[in-house]
């Protein structure tokens, strides 16, 4: 096996040793979305008019609960520095720390969408459109979670502030994300919504490990 596929499985098996967390982002979602009928009315069209933007920041919100998961247990037991001596370079650690993040907190997401689906009237065309959205766009969330978390995690309560340094990164991808389900321009804008939801998605999954190792390098100095 090799050191990358041990890092991404040493990482898989902590994240699901601790089974409680991902229930908790799961009905964190779900819980998001199933408010939005009580706030606005149980009005049929006007739910299924906002339900891919409500989707989107329900997504983006229960992602952000996990990222203090990302660094900061490695940082309090001496981990973290350990990883810069190691053979495996820092920012392929980082990127298997992404994946099992994204497969830990983003896909339990998608797995329990349909649920939001049902309670916000959503029909089965943009429903699979909104699978393939969120698909698309959340491996861009999960690099920026990394960026943002390694860039506080020397940070006293750096939890808190990563959050506010994701928000504007991830503006783009809550536009593209909505516009690949719901186009106000018909399915020829849907399209070009989704290639660029990819490949912001492709970039930033590509360029955030070598980011989020340069700054742990940075605040680990």
């Amino acid at each position: 096996m090799s050191a990358f596929a041990a890092m991404l499985k040493r990482e898989l098996r902590l994240s699901l040793r601790g089974g409680g967390e991902m229930l908790t982002l799961v009905l964190f979602f779900v819980i998001v979305g199933a408010v939005v009928p009580f706030a606005v009315g149980p009005d049929k069209a006007l739910l299924s008019r906002i339900a891919p933007g409500v989707i989107w920041i329900a997504a983006f919100l229960a992602m952000l609960l996990g990222l203090e998961k990302l660094f900061g247990p490695d940082r309090d037991d001496g981990t973290l520095a350990l990883y810069r001596l190691a053979d495996l370079p820092l920012a392929a650690i980082v990127a298997a720390k992404v994946i099992a993040h994204w497969l830990t907190a983003a896909l339990p997401l998608i797995l329990a969408s349909p649920a939001l689906a049902l309670l916000l009237a959503m029909d089965a065309e943009t429903f699979w459109r909104t699978l393939l959205s969120l698909l698309l766009g959340t491996p861009a969330l999960a690099g920026f979670g990394a960026i943002g978390a390694a860039l506080t995690v020397a940070t006293r309560r750096g939890g808190l502030l990563a959050p506010i340094l994701i928000a504007p990164l991830s503006v783009p991808v809550l536009i593209f994300g909505v516009g690949a389900i719901s186009p106000s321009g018909g399915a020829d804008q849907a399209q070009v919504a989704a290639l660029l939801l990819a490949a912001l998605s492709l970039t930033v999954a590509t360029l955030s490990p070598f980011a989020a190792a340069l700054a742990i390098d940075w605040g680990e100095d």
